[in-house]
């Protein structure tokens, strides 16, 4: 079956944590509620809100924040921009006058989080466990009834609607692909790496420069959440008293430099040698201080989700700090000659290689924990960290699937299974391993033989997408088994 098109910008997504299907998803289905309500002319007749919760949106809700965000959609603000300690603010207010104003020259609109946020613990929407329903009562009585599922990374998909998220649908790219068999046609065809191929699509919505543009925006919120993770100490919210390690361990390690200012920072870490054990502490060090800021309520990179976050951001910190990345690939200038910024940008190559890999996951089986398990989030994220950096120092399109491929077979059936519905508990070590795992599956692709691997990417898609049909619910971000 044929899916949406998706753009790298579907699979890195700037917003807040927790998480991307527990938070991101329902701000986004809020904010879709009320934009929905004003193209219909009902906004200013809506006298009372109530957003109902089901499945693991009910279960875990609490511990991922998704009261909080449902909140600040309504209230219009943004997770991409808005300042949280602004939105704590505005939440407080909520709480206290139980009203809310979705045009300025309506009558208020009642609604009282603590009572008409409605956690149904004990009810699943048959299309997706991620559902919620936001009922607007009009000023006739008349109830107007919206269902929204999210299905993860991020995305969303309203009721009656193929995907209220995905705006790409449709759209005719040049070299159409869902498997991975599909796209090494496409790179035998052309001649391309897999980065270039996927920059001629994003050509379908936009130019080179603008994709460059929001990439660099992508990294710029990488690094601040890495930076960010690596000066805070103190616990995570949500008690569970977990201390947050990345601000220790990164003190750790630069020693006596540990007072270094941001703009030194990267020479004081490249000044500490490339002793096995000091890079692999500083890639943990990286995956714990995303994960830690993301289970803040800190702004990260759905990378392909929140729980996820910090593995794409750790290997690619690792291929700009310890490696030697090409700082220029081939590429087309076009006929004016004219610099492709894509091209000569090691960055940007490896995030466009990484989100093919993750629109493939999501094509072919699932990016959603609530649907696949953990193998859903950790698994796809170090597939596609792993094809990435394999193409990145050098590898062919049939050596970055392999590292995919090695990265999420030894990935399968991890399930989901977060203590107190927390993303903390294994979540954040689990980023840890996921950026080993990915840097280890890269060089194993690149000293291997693709043509000599005995299963395929598309292979272990498919096993993926079986393994999570056949996992008990109990190990799908329920926070009902296992570790749980």
């Amino acid at each position: 079956m044929r899916v949406e098109r998706l753009s790298v910008f579907d699979i890195f997504k700037i917003g807040v944590g927790p998480s991307s299907s527990h938070t991101l998803g329902p701000w986004r289905a809020a904010q879709d509620v009320v934009r929905l309500l004003h193209d219909q002319g009902l906004a200013g007749r809506v006298r009372h809100l109530r957003v109902d919760l089901f499945g693991s949106l009910a279960k875990t809700g609490r511990g991922h924040g998704t009261d909080i965000a449902l909140q600040a959609g309504l209230l219009g603000t943004d997770p991409e921009t808005c300042d949280m300690a602004l939105v704590r603010h505005d939440l407080d207010t909520l709480a206290a006058t139980g009203t809310l104003l979705l045009t300025p020259a309506a009558p208020p609109v009642r609604f009282v989080p603590r009572e008409d946020i409605v956690f149904h613990r004990d009810r699943v929407l048959p299309r997706h466990p991620n559902a919620l329903t936001v009922v607007a009562t009009l000023d006739d009585g008349t109830a107007v009834e919206t269902t929204y599922y999210s299905v993860g990374g991020g995305f969303i998909e309203r009721e009656g609607v193929d995907d209220a998220a995905a705006a790409n649908n449709n759209a005719a790219v040049p070299c159409p692909m869902d498997t991975a068999q599909e796209l090494l046609r496409w790179c035998d065809q052309r001649a391309w790496p897999i980065w270039r191929v996927v920059q001629e699509n994003e050509r379908t919505w936009r130019t080179d420069a603008d994709t460059a543009t929001r990439l660099q925006q992508c990294w710029a919120v990488m690094q601040d959440s890495i930076y960010r993770g690596c000066q805070a100490d103190g616990e995570l919210p949500g008690g569970l008293h977990v201390v947050r390690r990345a601000g220790a361990s990164a003190r750790r390690l630069l020693g006596s430099q540990s007072a270094v200012n941001r703009a030194g920072w990267v020479d004081a870490i490249q000044a500490g040698g490339h002793e096995f054990g000091y890079v692999l502490d500083w890639v943990s060090t990286w995956a714990l201080a995303v994960n830690e800021e993301n289970a803040s309520f800190g702004r990260v990179v759905t990378a392909p989700t929140n729980g996820a976050a910090g593995v794409v951001p750790a290997v690619l910190t690792y291929l700009t700090t310890f490696c030697s990345a090409s700082p220029t690939a081939p590429a087309d200038t076009g006929d004016d000659g004219t610099r492709d910024p894509i091209a000569s940008d090691p960055v940007a190559r490896f995030l466009l290689t990484a989100s093919q890999l993750g629109c493939l996951f999501k094509t072919g089986a699932t990016i959603s924990a609530a649907m696949g398990g953990c193998q859903a989030e950790i698994g796809v994220s170090s597939a596609m960290a792993a094809a990435a950096l394999a193409e990145a120092l050098g590898g062919t399109p049939r050596q970055a699937l392999m590292a995919a491929e090695i990265a999420m077979e030894h990935h399968l059936g991890l399930t989901c299974d977060p203590v107190a519905g927390l993303v903390q508990i294994p979540c954040i070590e689990r980023n840890t391993m996921g950026a080993v795992k990915a840097i280890t599956a890269a060089q194993l692709a690149l000293h291997g033989d693709p043509t000599r691997a005995r299963v395929s990417l598309d292979a272990v898609i498919r096993t993926m997408r079986q393994t999570a049909l056949d996992m008990s619910s109990k190990y799908k971000e329920t926070a009902e088994g296992g570790l749980a």
